[in-house]
């Protein structure tokens, strides 16, 4: 009889451990992977004010209506259902993407970021859209000019590019 490579977990009532965590290797692999699908508002952010060609584009994939109301400086605005069509002339298939919607409440950045994968180009979403970067206290541009809500102290990073995670 050969042995498990892991110990047998008891069963429990303990919501949290009903579903035993996976096993070290398989978990590296999967958190490996989700950031190379992801990426945080606070690094975007710093990418982006570090000067220079940041080495992707931000594609803001909301409605054009919602991209009025307030966007971030430099990003690109390609609402998700226009995608397979504009992506082409608008896009460098060369460069890296990083496409956000309004915020976790929503998949259209993950609508998006599959439309474009679909055509080929290298991409990541932008966890928290719109709503972690303004609630992070990041600039962004309106109708009336440039904003800047105080950040809140519960999403806010510690320092410049780093969440204190």
């Amino acid at each position: 009889m050969t042995q498990s490579a892991t110990p047998p977990v008891p069963l429990t009532d303990n919501p949290v451990l009903r579903v035993p965590p996976a096993a070290p290797a398989d978990a590296a692999a999967y958190f490996a992977a989700s950031l190379a699908f992801h990426a945080d508002v606070s690094d975007v952010a710093a990418a982006l004010a570090a000067g220079g060609e940041p080495g992707f584009v931000l594609l803001d994939s909301r409605s054009t209506e919602a991209w009025e109301q307030g966007h971030i400086p430099g990003a690109v605005h390609l609402p998700t259902a226009r995608i397979p069509r504009e992506a082409p002339a608008l896009l460098d298939p060369a460069v890296p993407v990083v496409v956000h919607c309004w915020g976790p409440g929503c998949n259209g950045a993950t609508r998006a970021a599959l439309a474009l994968a679909e055509l080929g180009y290298r991409v990541k979403e932008m966890l928290g859209g719109m709503e972690y970067w303004i609630r992070e206290g990041f600039a962004y541009e309106t109708a009336a000019g440039p904003e800047r809500r105080p950040a809140d102290p519960l999403t806010a990073p510690v320092a410049a590019g780093d969440c204190g995670c």
